[in-house]
């Protein structure tokens, strides 16, 4: 990530309770090439790490970036580019659009994605290719004004229901990507995706 095509990065790295001595690495080796670092106490969930992450952001803008690297840290300035050519407040990267390379995996994923897509679509009357894409990027000031509830996965479904509500300007570019199987560590499963289903519900009706 330092070496992405980016000026004047901020990275804060979010340790959600890790047992695969990732925690030991980043406070050794790794700690100089970090600006801030955030150990939760316990494995809180995605949500609850991108909340410890954007709360302490001091740039601009805030790009999520997963440590897998299923996204192209490379691909910084075209998330970028809608923001800051003043146009948008919030870019989605889509694993479905554009020409970039697309590792080819799981049926029942695409399957599952492009419902929920569908249907958070459906509700805020946006029309988004890849609502669940994990490569999102906001104005920083955009971000951190949301107050973000979802410990897990439910950031996403979460996060485009508070944007759309506030008539946010949404931007999506088409980006690759690298995804991974189980045996290489995926973890999200059907449960995820039901809980995907209660947050579009949730926070596009009730809130």
């Amino acid at each position: 990530m330092r070496a992405a095509p980016w000026p004047d990065k901020e990275i804060i790295v979010v340790d959600d309770g890790s047992t695969d001595g990732t925690r030991e690495k980043l406070a050794g080796a790794l700690r100089g090439q970090v600006d801030q670092l955030v150990l939760n106490d316990g494995n809180r969930g995605k949500g609850a790490a991108l909340r410890a992450g954007i709360a302490r952001a001091s740039g601009d803008f805030v790009i999520i970036q997963d440590s897998d690297l299923e996204y192209d840290p490379n691909e910084y300035p075209r998330l970028l580019a809608p923001m800051v050519d003043g146009r948008a407040d919030a870019v989605y990267g889509s694993r479905f659009m554009g020409a970039e390379p697309h590792r080819v995996l799981y049926f029942w994923h695409r399957l599952g994605n492009g419902f929920l897509t569908l249907l958070s679509n459906m509700f805020t009357n946006l029309n988004l290719t890849d609502m669940e894409t994990c490569y999102k990027a906001f104005r920083r000031e955009v971000i951190q004004s949301i107050e973000l509830e979802e410990d897990r996965f439910g950031f996403e479904p979460e996060v485009t229901a508070k944007l759309a509500k506030r008539g946010c300007r949404i931007y999506e570019v088409g980006i690759s990507y690298y995804g991974r199987t189980y045996a290489e560590g995926k973890k999200i499963d059907y449960r995820d995706g039901l809980r995907a289903i209660y947050c579009i519900l949730k926070y596009n009706l009730f809130r």
